[in-house]
């Protein structure tokens, strides 16, 4: 067979630019906002998003991808008579995953293989970036799910929300915590663990110093992590705090590639604007 394809839905953040140079095809999940259904990074902005939300006082519903959009999505692969690897986002949180394998089935294409990520957003990434440099060095599929099977659990992501109005209109959080959290200035770290959210810790100030003491604090677990490249991934931040980190994690001498990336309609639906998380793989 020919090179292994990796493949990953809309959820893994990763920009036109880093898409483009890892010869990365992606599949959209669904934004639905009032009576419109869109897909995510191809229909609609975060920004768009925002707009309406604040506008309605509502919160976009996200959805896994229709069979249908999967299916014409995974077919053109499925003739080159490749290996494919798919990268989802955690099964915990969305069933792209299972309607991948389902369109898998319908096109009787026993190729493709389905990779949990346990995580969303550039923790999605890290995972496809790693497989597909593996592929261009000519791995076979099981070799580069081989080695995700040792890195899957020691991805770490985690973010800093900034209100918790998006995720409160989403239903993730209760009225007297929203109110809690927004009258104390508090913003929460939100942590991905095995594949779900919880609430890490709480910090309280304005966003420029509650992230930068959130970068901080990770010193000693960045001085631990896989050199080959780390994520800042925000939702909207000022370029002067995405710089700020950027500087800080740069001075640490430890990462070959810091990258900066934007995240998408699904990721910001949740999180709201000024959201911004630090993303890498622990050894």
């Amino acid at each position: 067979m020919d090179k292994v394809i990796i493949l990953a839905d809309s959820t893994c953040d990763l920009s036109p630019e880093l898409l483009d140079a890892y010869d990365i095809s992606i599949l959209p999940l669904m934004i639905t906002m009032g009576d419109e259904t869109k897909k995510d990074g191809t229909e609609i902005s975060p920004d768009e998003i925002y707009h309406w939300s604040d506008k309605t006082e509502e919160t976009p519903k996200t959805a896994a991808p229709t069979i249908g959009d999967a299916i014409a999505f995974l077919e053109p692969f499925t003739k080159k008579g490749c290996d494919i690897i798919f990268f989802g986002i955690s099964e915990s949180m969305s069933a792209t995953c299972n309607v991948m394998r389902l369109a898998a089935d319908n096109l009787e294409f026993k190729n493709l293989h389905v990779v949990d990520s346990k995580s969303l957003s550039t923790g999605i990434g890290l995972q496809v970036l790693r497989a597909s440099e593996l592929a261009r060095k000519g791995l076979s599929a099981n070799e580069i799910l081989d080695d995700n099977k040792e890195i899957n659990s020691k991805v770490r992501a985690s973010f800093v929300v900034d209100t918790l109005t998006f995720l409160h209109r989403g239903g993730r959080c209760s009225a007297a915590a929203k109110l809690l959290a927004n009258t104390l200035r508090l913003k929460p770290e939100i942590e991905v663990v095995d594949g779900k959210m919880g609430v890490g810790k709480k910090y309280r100030g304005n966003i420029k110093s509650v992230i930068l003491k959130y970068v901080q604090e990770r010193e000693e677990q960045l001085k631990n992590a896989d050199t080959d490249r780390i994520f800042i991934t925000h939702s909207g931040c000022d370029e002067e705090i995405i710089e700020s980190i950027r500087k800080y994690i740069d001075d640490l001498n430890i990462f070959n590639e810091i990258l900066i990336t934007r995240a998408g309609g699904v990721i910001s639906s949740h999180c709201g604007p000024n959201t911004l998380g630090v993303i890498y793989i622990s050894k």
